[in-house]
């Protein structure tokens, strides 16, 4: 009779199945046209920035424009101060920002839902060294971290993403920590325990599962932020871009002599750093919306 019991709590155990999510951001769209809209935009931000190369009309670094030339039909952003088409250098540009941003959101994602997930489930003295770790980094303002990081290590796009994806770790961590909790004393997880399922089976087969739609929100949201981190280092000299690989934050740098005499060689780059950023956050908001059974149908 025991098992029997178990063995039916364990078929009710609350899957987030992926038919289910789309059917909830479909819901969401109807209701937050907003975020529908920053998420096509996200969608195309990542298209852009695939293809980049391809789809720009000259090569990055390609010179011979006239120069500090306004928008036009010719340069529909201008040409900057080094004779470069900056309408290009966006649209390449954005495959080094985005890219960062990604793959540094993937290093959080993978480090602070294992510290996350094990610390909130087994607790005890593994819990509480995980949490001193993450005040420790936590301590740090995440700028001189990054700043530190890459002093040691020369900029490379491993190093890079490694620094963002280092600082992000703790906001995941305490999110995926916090989901864990509230998921650790749910009765399928019992049924789990007495059916003989060890503690990693239990993580990776019940918690991890019921704990993904925080985890998908906080990834949207973070990769805004990772972004904008890359634009700032890539302002300080940081960077990994080159004349024919740039990032929007070095289009900043080096423009900026010129920005009081041509306002489109700061707008430009600043509008399409703040689009990314805007549309991730929005874009997260509008999933948390969806995926969050508490949120639904309060818009």
């Amino acid at each position: 009779m025991t098992v029997a019991i178990d063995l039916e709590l364990l078929r009710r155990q609350p899957q987030i199945a992926p038919a289910g999510w789309l059917a909830a951001v479909g819901r969401s769209a109807r209701r937050n046209p907003v975020g529908a809209a920053a998420g096509l935009v996200c969608i195309l931000l990542v298209v852009v920035a695939i293809l980049g190369p391809r789809i720009a009309p000259y090569p990055a670094d390609r010179v011979g424009f006239a120069r500090l030339q306004a928008p036009s039909l010719t340069h529909p952003f201008g040409t900057d101060n080094l004779f470069r088409d900056i309408f290009s250098r966006i649209v390449v540009g954005s495959r080094n920002s985005l890219g960062v941003g990604f793959a540094s959101v993937a290093i959080a994602m993978a480090i602070g839902v294992v510290l996350g997930v094990t610390s909130g489930y087994l607790g005890g003295w593994w819990d509480l060294l995980t949490s001193r770790m993450i005040e420790v980094l936590l301590a740090y303002p995440a700028i001189v971290f990054v700043i530190f990081f890459l002093s040691v290590f020369r900029p490379s796009f491993t190093s890079v993403c490694l620094a963002i994806g280092l600082v992000l770790t703790p906001g995941t961590t305490r999110v995926v920590r916090g989901a864990t909790i509230a998921v650790r004393h749910q009765p399928y997880l019992d049924a789990a325990l007495v059916l003989g399922r060890g503690p990693l089976g239990i993580m990776y087969h019940h918690v991890l599962p019921n704990v993904m739609a925080p985890i998908i929100v906080v990834a949207s949201i973070q990769i805004g932020i990772a972004i904008l981190a890359e634009a700032t280092i890539s302002f300080l000299g940081l960077s990994i871009s080159s004349a024919a690989n740039p990032s929007w934050g070095r289009m900043l740098q080096e423009t900026r002599p010129v920005w009081q005499a041509a306002w489109w060689t700061a707008v430009v780059p600043g509008a399409a750093i703040s689009a990314a950023v805007l549309c991730f956050n929005l874009f997260g908001d509008a999933l948390r919306d969806a995926l969050d059974p508490r949120l639904r149908g309060t818009r």
